[in-house]
């Protein structure tokens, strides 16, 4: 059996995105204090990453499912579902 990816997984769906507005907001000040940095690690799409000690979100690729929100134990990231009929639309299963 092979297995697929995280990358393959999410490129099956499709996305509307609605540039240049971000449904996911970073207080990079709150993120510069955060130990944990738990969006690395838990967003199941891979959306977040860390430059020059910034947390930087993709959010064109992001799964609208809410994860880094609950993980998120600063609060230093604001997210809401993205205006309507932008975001995923889920083609598998």
């Amino acid at each position: 059996m092979n297995r697929s990816s995280i990358q393959e997984k999410v490129g099956i769906n499709k996305y509307e995105i609605d540039e240049g507005n971000s449904h996911i907001h970073i207080d990079q000040e709150k993120c510069a204090n955060c130990v944990e940095k738990s969006c690395l690690y838990i967003c199941p799409a891979g959306v977040y990453s860390e430059r020059n000690g910034d947390i930087i979100p993709e959010f064109a690729a992001c799964l609208e499912c809410g994860t880094c929100r609950v993980a998120c134990a600063n609060e230093g990231l604001t997210w809401f579902y993205p205006r309507g009929s932008f975001g995923i639309i889920y083609r598998q299963g």
